[in-house]
């Protein structure tokens, strides 16, 4: 049971933990590059086969098993007939799964067959390969078959369906098969075989966290031994940041959570107890951190004890490394591309006292650098994000607040968007938070220019870029010209200037950008209504507690005359349906009315003839009345619920 010598080739795009399957590893039909190891021998004192000594698949079984697919598909969801044909191909999966699983097109195929797979045929495919799992395990296309099969304990784990066909399963022909097959005993539970991948990989546990292939199926066995699955979260790339380059900061992610044994749990904090033996590895090693990543997401929401212990030993380990020339050695790690993703993670994971610990051992006083480096500034982003209290926040402001401009200006605005948004979390600093960024965008004085700050902001630009003034350096601001501010077009929103917004609006006192999105003309807040980033300044409108109905009306009357160009846009329908919504009676003859006169252009659209359903518009424009008790019913209904919901 051992993995061939491959060939190195160039690395392909490594997806994260959690992530469905890419192709990035197959571009070129090459593998990535793992950690490469000399052939061993096994425990009986065999030589580890060669890799032409494993199976390989004919193109008639290929052939077979993708029709056998497409006929599978095109089966009836559920059934007796369904149910024969996916046990029957699974059987001749089993006969030849390494064949399968090590081929590229039939790795795909397997993988869509374990999401059709009972429990028992799951089992017998999962057997069938444990003999060859460090060969699978590591192999290009095999490490997805794995992930597969691991992803399908959600589902099949504790099911009562399954519990109660493996209670009243076809017993004398599992013995029949067992017997054919020589086997000895009966076949091990889902459970088990879980429970034995575990076990292998703690034995050898570096060299599957370390090789690349093999490090996928280390962070989903994390996952599912926590009974949590992460959603996907592409890795986004290090280094010089361009205004393109630039991404929205990332956020933990929220887990599909269920039910596991307790063993699971158990064997989970035996494997915790693993990264602790070559801790520095993963804290250097590119491709081993992204495991003890996993781990940290895993444990901080299962075993928190055992995050806090392994948090303490990355703290404690780097603390001790050469001193930087400017204060904590911690410094060193955060500016470092592999080490700084692992103390992203730890920050996140953190609990106040340790995160107020971290500053005021390591990072007061150079919170300024951090925001200017290329790489620091994710970290820092993170612990801005992690930020709860007050009393962490204030000293952490109070260094970075004077420097917005600059932060701004050095390309890292992801830094003063996580800023922005723990002054919301907390509750502090929210009015000087923004009389700094006013002054950052150049839109502070003359009081007439803030009017303005919601296109800077969206746009992420200066008053003088935005407008393309050509003022003199020590000259006086020119005042806001509002014609002319009418008459430019809404610049390009972006990512992050949408997520300041939004931030903004769920201040305590949002007066000022509901000023500013009052003075936009239709077009202009239909642009931002049909921008991607922008529709959702639009949903922070409707859903921010701090907005009152008044202003909102005021916001949105804008758009009056544009509901027909909102309704037939992707993201400006969304917008509308989202208005509909929390319309009252009056406002919704509004916009019916107006729908109603573009009616056949509604209904030819893609996106506009959702709206049109959504509304009723034919029920509308034929018979008002009826559509008029319907609404007012709907109404009701609403306003009872609301009731309910604030009791």
């Amino acid at each position: 049971m051992g993995l061939g010598p491959r060939s190195p080739h160039k690395a392909g795009r490594r997806l994260p933990a959690g992530s469905k399957r890419g192709r990035g590893a197959q571009a070129s039909g090459r593998a990535p590059p793992g950690r490469r190891q000399q052939p061993r021998q096994l425990p009986d004192g065999r030589s580890e086969p060669a890799l032409d000594a494993y199976p390989h698949l004919s193109p008639e079984a290929l052939g077979y098993f993708r029709r056998a697919l497409s006929a599978l598909k095109e089966a009836p969801e559920t059934g007796e007939e369904r149910e024969l044909m996916v046990n029957n191909i699974l059987k001749e999966v089993e006969a030849q799964a390494l064949a399968l699983a090590t081929n590229r097109t039939g790795s795909e195929m397997l993988q869509e067959l374990l999401g059709f797979s009972p429990l028992k045929p799951l089992c017998r495919v999962w057997a069938a390969l444990r003999p060859n799992l460090r060969f699978v395990a590591c192999h290009r296309c095999g490490v997805h078959v794995m992930q597969s099969a691991l992803l399908q304990l959600p589902r099949l784990l504790g099911s009562p369906a399954e519990k109660e066909e493996v209670e009243d399963g076809e017993e004398e022909e599992e013995e029949e098969e067992a017997a054919a097959a020589g086997k000895a005993g009966t076949l091990e539970t889902l459970e088990e075989l879980v429970l034995g991948l575990a076990a292998e990989v703690c034995d050898d546990f570096l060299f599957y966290c370390g090789d690349t292939h093999g490090s996928f199926v280390v962070r989903t066995l994390l996952q599912v031994l926590g009974g949590a699955l992460l959603e996907s979260d592409r890795a986004r790339p290090r280094g010089s940041q361009s205004s393109e380059a630039q991404r929205a900061p990332a956020r933990e992610c929220k887990p599909t959570e269920f039910e596991v044994p307790e063993a699971f749990l158990n064997c989970l904090k035996d494997l915790s107890s693993c990264f602790l033996k070559d801790i520095a590895v993963f804290i250097t090693d590119k491709i081993s951190s992204f495991c003890l990543q996993v781990a940290l997401q895993i444990l901080h929401r299962k075993l928190p004890q055992c995050c806090a212990h392994l948090c303490n030993a990355v703290i404690g380990y780097l603390s001790t490394r050469n001193s930087s020339a400017d204060g904590s050695p911690l410094l060193l790690f955060l500016r470092d591309q592999t080490s700084s993703r692992l103390l992203e993670q730890v920050l996140l994971v953190s609990d106040p006292p340790r995160l107020q610990s971290l500053c005021k051992d390591h990072l007061q006083g150079q919170l300024q650098t951090l925001a200017a480096h290329p790489i620091a500034n994710f970290p820092l982003q993170r612990l801005l994000d992690a930020i709860t209290t007050p009393e962490l926040l204030s000293p952490v402001f109070e260094e970075l607040s004077p420097a917005l401009e600059a932060i701004l200006a050095q390309g890292h605005p992801g830094v003063v968007v996580a800023l922005v948004g723990a002054c919301r979390r907390v509750g502090a600093h929210q009015a000087k938070v923004l009389q700094l960024l006013l002054e950052a965008f150049h839109c502070a004085e003359p009081s007439s220019r803030q009017v303005a700050c919601v296109p800077l902001f969206a746009t992420l630009m200066a008053y003088e870029v935005y407008y393309g003034l050509m003022e003199e350096e020590g000259s006086e601001p020119a005042e806001h010209q509002e014609e002319v501010a009418a008459a430019r077009a809404l610049g390009e929103v972006t990512v992050l200037g949408s997520l300041l917004l939004q931030h903004l609006l769920h201040f305590s006192n949002p007066g000022l950008i509901l000023r500013s999105l009052s003075a936009l003309t239709g077009p202009q807040l239909l642009a931002l209504a049909q921008s991607p980033a922008g529709s959702h300044v639009l949903d922070a409108i409707l859903t921010s507690p701090s907005v009152t109905r008044k202003q909102r009306r005021r916001v949105l009357r804008t758009l009056k005359g544009q509901y027909v160009a909102l309704a037939c846009s992707r993201h400006g329908s969304r917008v509308l349906d989202a208005i509909w919504s929390g319309a009252a009676l009056g406002a919704r003859k509004e916009i019916a009315a107006e729908l109603g006169e573009q009616n056949q252009e509604l209904i030819r659209d893609p996106f506009g003839h959702h709206v049109a359903r959504n509304v009723a518009l034919t029920t509308f424009l034929k018979r008002r009345e009826a559509w008029e008790q319907q609404q007012s019913a709907v109404a009701k209904r609403r306003r009872a619920l609301n009731s309910i919901l604030e009791d």
